[in-house]
């Protein structure tokens, strides 16, 4: 059975330029999505967070208007963390994490990885043990490529320098209404340090692979992002 470690954001808030708080979290379908196809496949899951701090669902991705008027799927997602909630007030310490244990890590996103993940020097010790190892798969969707930029090689360079990959894009955050005021956008920082950045239409299903590295656009590829990891598993 394979072992994949999924790292939630502790974050509460989202710094912002002018020094407002905004409030965030894991953004619900970037978790109950994947967590659901990796399930199904019979994958064994370990949650984890900066601390052990138990993550907090960011509210605006349980309503409606974020699931695009689909009050069903809304509704669904709010249901899958219920059944869930248990395994989430009980995340590990991601600091007590061996990554040798773990045949992938995936990481959601949700504005909170950009506050936390992103300079988490577990984060960064994760990942760089796992990406390396071509039977090892890293994977994150949406803002979890935040967490990327914790990265680095013994020699200071960025661990992600070169490889192909997507994230959210600026274009779907300036749609969002959150680009002004952010402290910075995860594209335009993926780029800055050397990712060749790829992405689809807004709001689409766009994942990219390469090699070990499986990468999903926005919450809309959290389902392909998961059966992507099943798939590099099984070979």
């Amino acid at each position: 059975m394979a072992n994949v470690l999924i790292v939630l954001s502790g974050a509460r808030v989202w710094t912002q330029t002018d020094g407002t708080q905004h409030p965030t979290g894991f953004w619900g379908e970037e978790f109950t999505a994947p967590h659901r196809v990796l399930s199904d496949a019979g994958v064994a899951i370990t949650i984890a967070t900066p601390g052990g701090r138990v993550p907090v669902v960011d509210a605006r991705s349980l309503t409606v208007e974020a699931n695009f008027g689909d009050a069903e799927k809304a509704a669904e997602v709010a249901d899958y963390l219920e059944a869930t909630s248990h395994l989430l007030a009980a995340p590990v310490r991601l600091e007590d994490v061996n990554p040798a244990d773990f045949d992938a890590v995936l990481v959601p996103g949700g504005h909170g990885p950009m506050q936390d993940l992103a300079v988490n020097p577990d984060m960064g010790r994760v990942l760089a043990t796992l990406l390396p190892d071509p039977t090892k798969v890293v994977a994150a969707l949406c803002h979890g490529q935040a967490s990327f930029l914790s990265a680095g090689n013994p020699d200071g360079s960025w661990l992600f320098k070169g490889r192909t990959l997507t994230g959210f894009s600026d274009d779907e955050e300036r749609q969002a209404g959150l680009a002004d005021n952010a402290p910075w956008l995860l594209e335009s920082r993926l780029r800055a340090g050397g990712a060749a950045y790829e992405s689809g239409p807004a709001w689409g299903t766009y994942v990219v692979v390469d090699g070990n590295l499986i990468t999903g656009q926005n919450p809309a590829s959290g389902e392909a992002v998961a059966e992507a990891v099943v798939k590099a598993l099984a070979s």
